[in-house]
């Protein structure tokens, strides 16, 4: 299970030695144990000698930067990662959720969202390592296929490579395939019941799931906008 609050370490990694003061002090006000790091080396090295429950990374560091840093992290471990960004980094963002960042935050962002993206990380993850018992495949247009039992993502028969948010997202319109799922819906049911009005989110996530298993991402025939309310994933004919 996923450390409670209590318990649960946090490796905060930023340049920024006032980020870093700040950011940790309301951690700990959560109960929260905070490990520090100041550039993604360091990160690194920390994270092999003390694993975390969480980590918070900024994009933009000395020595290592950020996306460089998940790249490394994520060749041995699935500990939730939320990254850091400016708003001039929107492609930096984009590369570290494809290599499996969890969540994101733009700065300037205020302490109430941070703590929120935190527990919902965690949240997910407790989620993620609890058993699932239906065995059941469903497939989708496309010859896309989802293994429920051992949380694969396959197409044409070819395995494809999705993050763990990316998944939770398919899965949610996949179990409700046919049907709009709205934007509150999925974002409480994928981030969490903190989470209902962030689109951008769903915009940014969505995009990455048609570049993966639409032919043409620019016209999906799979994920589908319903625009205003919500997405649908088209059923099998």
């Amino acid at each position: 299970m996923t450390a409670t609050p209590a318990e649960a370490k946090v490796l905060l990694v930023d340049d920024d030695s006032q980020i870093l003061a700040f950011v940790s002090r309301q951690l700990r006000s959560q109960g929260y144990r905070v490990d520090l790091a100041r550039n993604g080396q360091e990160a690194l090295d920390r994270a092999a000698e003390l694993p975390p429950d969480l980590v918070i990374l900024d994009l933009y560091m000395p020595v290592l930067d950020g996306v460089e840093t998940l790249r490394q992290f994520r060749e041995w471990s699935d500990v939730p990662v939320i990254v850091l960004s400016a708003r001039n980094e929107e492609q930096r963002k984009v590369e570290a959720l494809d290599l499996g960042a969890d969540d994101y935050l733009t700065k300037p962002f205020s302490v109430a969202e941070l703590l929120a993206r935190v527990r919902a990380a965690l949240r997910r993850r407790q989620r993620a390592r609890e058993p699932f018992h239906q065995e059941q495949e469903l497939r989708l247009p496309g010859d896309v296929s989802i293994d429920l039992r051992r949380r694969q993502v396959s197409r044409a028969g070819s395995e494809v490579l999705l993050t763990r948010t990316e998944y939770e997202l398919l899965h949610c319109l996949a179990v409700n395939a046919g049907k709009v799922v709205t934007h509150r819906q999925l974002l409480q049911e994928v981030w969490g019941p903190e989470y209902g009005e962030e689109t951008e989110y769903l915009r940014t996530f969505i995009k990455q799931l048609r570049r993966k298993l639409e032919d043409d991402p620019a016209r999906p025939r799979l994920v589908l906008t319903q625009p205003g309310v919500g997405y649908r994933l088209a059923v099998t004919t």
